[in-house]
């Protein structure tokens, strides 16, 4: 009974090591590498869409709580009268900014 067991075993893990030895030899081919970046790919490309889709349902509830404006943004009343006024470029009160501004150093 002995000699039955110990064969029956030698030739289980000499199966087994056929079998893993099979599988890595595949996985590392040139077709089971390309197989594996494509699963990665397609991961990558699932988990953006469950983020992007998690942002898009969050976004409302956020925003409603900080009480930001959710629709599109409200467009200035028309202005009467003749010309347009020119913009106004915002100014730094800091000495050395003025200076610049100025053109002198």
């Amino acid at each position: 009974m002995s000699r039955g067991l110990w064969f029956v075993a030698g030739a289980g893990a000499g199966l087994y090591a056929a079998v893993r030895g099979r599988r890595a030899a595949e996985a590392l081919s040139a077709d089971g590498m390309r197989d594996r970046v494509n699963g990665l790919v397609a991961g990558a490309r699932l988990l953006r869409q469950e983020v992007a889709q998690g942002a898009a349902e969050a976004e409302p509830v956020v925003r409603e709580r900080l009480g930001l404006v959710t629709g599109p943004p409200a467009l200035a009343p028309p202005r009467t009268g003749g010309t347009p006024a020119a913009p106004t470029l915002p100014t730094d009160s800091r000495p050395e900014t003025a200076r610049l501004e100025r053109g002198t150093t």
